[in-house]
């Protein structure tokens, strides 16, 4: 790597840690930074010196001793959500416990070797069988708003196609990330005899994150995150898979069935606190059925804020732009809190099991554009519903990630489709029925927008190896 890639993403990495406002961050209990402790590395060359034997071993295995592998980290995760959700949210102070609990529960359903395929071509001349094979070991990064929950559908993907892995955590998340990271090796090791699958970094720093950009001993990294992270990775020379940052609007025109969009756009904004990056940020709502939506809104667990209380909560959530053209400013201690929470904030005392608050904006305000993750939804009108996906379009930025729509106009759906041309697009649903969950599909917490290869799943971290066998094979 030269120098002014390493500048660049020093900088950049630099950038990020002083956005999210980390101090010191405080060290693993003390067996748990202990260098080797079950995947738990004091530095990055311990890290993949390790990760690189457990790659070796993982080589030779059996694709049944994988499958045991990947079936441990499920179980771990499903029997011990409780505790170890808990443990993220104290340890984060962000989202909600029974959200923590339930992204655990849900690695179940993150899919395995089921989804390796092997191609094979036969004719005049032989045999040729396409595999798809791991690349070694990846360089992980993981968000501090889903910190095991990321890491361990990644094991499950990654290891279910021949790979070992070095992740490299959030430091705000870092320590349950390193729990989950001791439990998942002790417990494969006992099984399997396999051991460092995962291994992480005890006390990420700016200078492991960019250790693990450009580590020779990394074959591919993975990196899950804001703007600022997106762009360290890509500034990278290796293969980068990148889960870059979403704003994703929602969009209902006047023949949407509106007490449905009214409850779906209330549970996927809501969902720890919409901390996930496809999680409903702002809708755009025809003129004719605005006042009814916003109604329903209040019917299916949202409270509505005033303009003058809206006011009141922007100026606390945002400061102005440095300069012209900036970012708004995001008030981190805003980030993920309970809207009950929010609520207070501006001397509203409301009921604490309120999903969200929500209210009438323009798109001035700066909950509109920014990516804010917390449970205050702007509700914009628009004229007709070319109007509202001229919109939505607008304020998704050209991330392609999500974008939703209530409608049964299928005119209308094609059109915000094609304009999108995001990687999720839910019509008539939650969010989070992109991934699975109340949709069809499969499930998985990296979504991968700027490099394109959309949901990951198994397939995404493997390679194409092809053996060809000349002539003689053929029996037809």
């Amino acid at each position: 790597m030269t120098q002014a890639t390493a500048d660049a993403i020093r900088s950049v990495v630099e950038e990020v840690l002083a956005q999210l406002g980390n101090g010191p961050v405080a060290a693993p209990s003390a067996h748990g930074a202990a260098a080797g402790n079950w995947g738990v590395f004091r530095t990055v060359d311990e890290a993949v010196v390790a990760a690189t034997a457990a790659f070796e071993q993982l080589q030779e295995a059996t694709m049944e001793t994988r499958n045991k592998a990947i079936n441990i980290v499920k179980h771990i995760c499903d029997s011990q959500a409780e505790e170890l959700g808990r443990l993220e949210f104290e340890e984060t102070k962000i989202g909600k416990l029974e959200h923590k609990i339930a992204k655990l529960q849900i690695i179940k359903d993150v899919p395995g070797t089921e989804f390796l395929r092997t191609d094979a071509v036969t004719g005049d001349h032989g045999l040729t069988i396409t595999e798809y094979a791991g690349f070694g070991v990846i360089g992980a990064i993981t968000p501090v708003t889903h910190s095991l929950p990321t890491l361990a559908g990644n094991f499950v993907s990654m290891v279910s196609a021949g790979n070992t892995i070095v992740c490299n955590p959030h430091p705000s998340g870092a320590k349950i990330a390193c729990e989950g990271v001791r439990r998942f090796n002790k417990a494969i090791y006992e099984a399997t005899g396999l051991n460092n699958l995962v291994t992480i970094i005890g006390e990420p720093t700016l200078e492991t994150a960019e250790q693990v950009f450009s580590h020779r001993g990394i074959k591919l990294l993975c990196v899950t995150g804001g703007p600022g992270v997106a762009r360290a990775a890509l500034a990278s020379k290796k293969r980068a898979i990148v889960a870059g940052p979403g704003n994703p609007p929602v969009v209902v025109d006047e023949t949407a069935d509106i007490e449905n969009a009214a409850r779906s756009i209330v549970t996927g904004a809501a969902f720890d606190n919409n901390l996930l990056c496809i999680g409903e940020k702002e809708v755009f709502a025809v003129e004719s059925i605005f006042d009814d939506l916003m109604q329903a809104v209040g019917r299916n667990g949202g409270y509505r804020l005033n303009a003058d209380q809206v006011a009141q909560l922007t100026k606390l959530a945002f400061s102005p732009p440095k300069e012209a053209g900036g970012h708004w400013g995001l008030n981190r201690d805003f980030i993920g809190r309970d809207a009950s929470w929010l609520a207070a904030q501006i001397g509203l005392n409301i009921p604490a099991d309120t999903q969200i608050i929500y209210g009438e904006t323009d798109t001035n305000n700066p909950f509109v554009p920014e990516e804010q993750m917390m449970p205050f939804i702007p509700f914009v009108r628009a004229r007709n519903a070319d109007h509202a996906i001229d919109l939505a379009v607008e304020f998704e930025h050209g991330f392609g990630h999500t974008a939703i729509i209530h409608s049964r106009n299928v005119r209308n759906m094609s059109k915000m489709g094609r304009r999108a041309n995001s990687t999720l697009f839910v019509k008539n649903g939650p969010c989070s029925a992109g991934l699975g969950l109340g949709g069809e599909g499969y499930l998985s917490f990296s979504i991968a927008t700027p490099t394109g290869e959309g949901v990951t799943n198994p397939l995404t971290f493997t390679r194409q190896r092809r053996c060809v066998m000349v002539d003689d094979l053929r029996i037809i």
